[in-house]
């Protein structure tokens, strides 16, 4: 049962708690875990390791809405796989949507250069495939992160995070077979980092850092 108001250290100890919400899955053939850079990357880690099991990246790139950039209006994954708020879209212009989801394709495509090198994405067909992140607030970014992962034919997928708030929670379950999040709050304050007494931005050379086995 998740704790309604649950606050974290830092993301080394919602990762580590988190792992402990999913050992179930320990010790069972073709898990891999699938993290959010870059902050859910720390997370993942904790989690892969005490699992056994792979982790690799998922990344989502969010799409701002024209006129303020900061509030997200969609969310993309590198193959194209996109989800967006209907209702924003309703005054957006088309061929601006367009061109922006090619470039966050693209800044995606290059994030995976970056963090992978020579390595090809772990593909999740036929895995049980455990998506993480530090915590969830619109939903648009998991949710495109399921659409990616669906897309690949799974055997399963499990979302498992730290935080989310009560609204999102219901909708995400219906997109996948398990879902897990230690804390769901009813009043939502607004952001993830609200519930992490330490959350410092996490940098792509830290995130390389923790994807070498």
């Amino acid at each position: 049962m998740a704790e309604k108001n649950l606050h974290f250290k830092d993301r080394i100890d919602a990762g580590k708690k988190l792992a402990e919400a999913v050992l179930k899955y320990k010790g069972i053939k073709n898990v891999v875990v699938y993290a959010l850079p870059r902050g859910g990357v720390v997370i993942g880690k904790e989690v892969a390791e005490r699992l056994g099991c792979p982790l690799d990246t998922l990344i989502i790139k969010k799409i701002g809405h024209p006129s303020f950039e900061e509030y997200a209006i969609g969310a993309v994954s590198e193959n194209g796989n996109a989800i967006f708020n209907e209702t924003e879209l309703q005054n957006i212009d088309k061929k601006w949507l367009e061109n922006e989801v090619e470039k966050k394709k693209a800044e995606a495509k290059l994030r995976r250069e970056l963090y992978s090198k020579n390595s090809q994405p772990i593909s999740s067909k036929g895995k049980i495939a455990i998506i993480v992140d530090d915590g969830i607030a619109t939903g648009l970014t998991m949710s495109a992160a399921i659409k990616e992962i669906k897309s690949n034919k799974p055997k399963k997928i499990i979302v498992a995070i730290p935080v989310a708030p009560k609204e999102i929670v219901d909708p995400i379950k219906k997109e996948v077979d398990g879902f897990i999040s230690l804390s769901v709050p009813e009043m939502y304050l607004g952001a993830v980092g609200e519930y992490y007494d330490n959350f410092d931005q996490v940098s792509d050379q830290e995130v390389i850092k923790l994807l070498k086995p």
